[in-house]
């Protein structure tokens, strides 16, 4: 089933939809096709955890370091073999509806990542019902900037977010940085199956613990606003990877599309890549492993070898 995409002037396909339909679209456990949803989900956060004890008991870490003064101001950060500090950092942000995971469950790419030469910083902020979109996109702004701040030298800052954690992400480019008083480093982006316009949120029941108000949606939805971005990343060729899995809902896909599509209006280095075969957990899933497609991708952006 292909994602319907509204032109210029068009009415969002979503619109269109029965409620039910609607919840369908924005339940991604329901399109995985391998295992029944409950299953998929409950796969995914113990892959999740296993994968961090294993990052904990073998690199060299620094575990619920705070990035400010709230409780859940907290990150982990894993670190490469070398002494320097002028390494590359990649920041994690995960998913889960803005209501659920944590930093203590996400942290699949460390090893792979680490073992290449990356510091890894796994970001928790507080999900819902604690925390509202416009706090995370604070905490998450905070977190880019205590990074910047703490390692200087960095070799270059790159966020990746889930789901989620990729909408995060993407609010970034809509941060007035000057307000904090440091630019990051910002060299990549790679935005893994978010969501970047919310109003459809609103109408399942994803939003009965986040509470959002229509308001609250359309000013926390990049797609929305970044033609009114501050200012563009730092370097100009900034790459900007959205990914989408093959087995996702046609709203996953079309959230992904017109986000690239924006991007490029815009004039972002941006690239959309559709892979096969993935589902919206397997894609995070795989990153345990260095030869993944995903995490094959990430080592070559941020070395440049693409």
């Amino acid at each position: 089933m292909e994602a319907r995409r509204a032109g210029p002037g068009a009415q969002a396909p979503w619109k269109e939809m029965s409620a039910e339909e609607l919840e369908k679209q924005y339940s991604p456990s329901r399109w995985v096709i391998q295992m029944e949803p409950e299953e998929a989900v409950k796969t995914f956060w113990e892959k999740g955890t296993e994968a961090t004890k294993n990052a904990q008991a073998t690199r060299r870490c620094q575990l619920h370091v705070p990035y400010g003064d709230g409780g859940g101001d907290r990150m982990d950060i894993y670190f490469p073999d070398t002494e320097s500090e002028a390494f590359p950092l990649f920041l994690f942000f995960h998913g889960g509806y803005w209501q659920s995971g944590s930093k203590d469950e996400s942290a699949f790419m460390v090893n792979p990542l680490t073992t290449q030469g990356v510091a890894v910083a796994i970001v928790d902020y507080d999900v819902a019902p604690k925390g509202t979109l416009d706090q995370m996109v604070d905490q998450v702004t905070r977190s880019i900037v205590f990074i910047q701040k703490r390692y200087p030298r960095n070799e270059g800052i790159y966020l990746c977010g889930h789901s989620a954690g990729a909408h995060l992400a993407s609010m970034m480019f809509l941060a007035n940085w000057t307000e904090h008083g440091v630019t990051p480093n910002l060299r990549g982006f790679f935005l893994v199956s978010g969501l970047y316009d919310l109003e459809p949120i609103v109408s399942t029941s994803n939003n009965g613990l986040l509470l959002m108000t229509l308001e609250d949606a359309l000013r926390n939805s990049p797609q929305r606003h970044l033609d009114m971005a501050p200012a563009q990343p730092v370097v100009p060729a900034c790459p900007i990877l959205v990914m989408v899995g093959e087995h996702e809902s046609p709203e996953f896909h079309r959230q992904s599309w017109e986000f690239y599509q924006t991007l490029c209006r815009g004039g972002w280095e941006a690239s959309f890549k559709k892979l096969p075969d993935m589902d919206h957990f397997r894609i995070i899933e795989n990153l345990t492993e260095k030869d993944s497609v995903v995490t094959q991708i990430m080592v070559k952006t941020v070395f440049q070898e693409l």
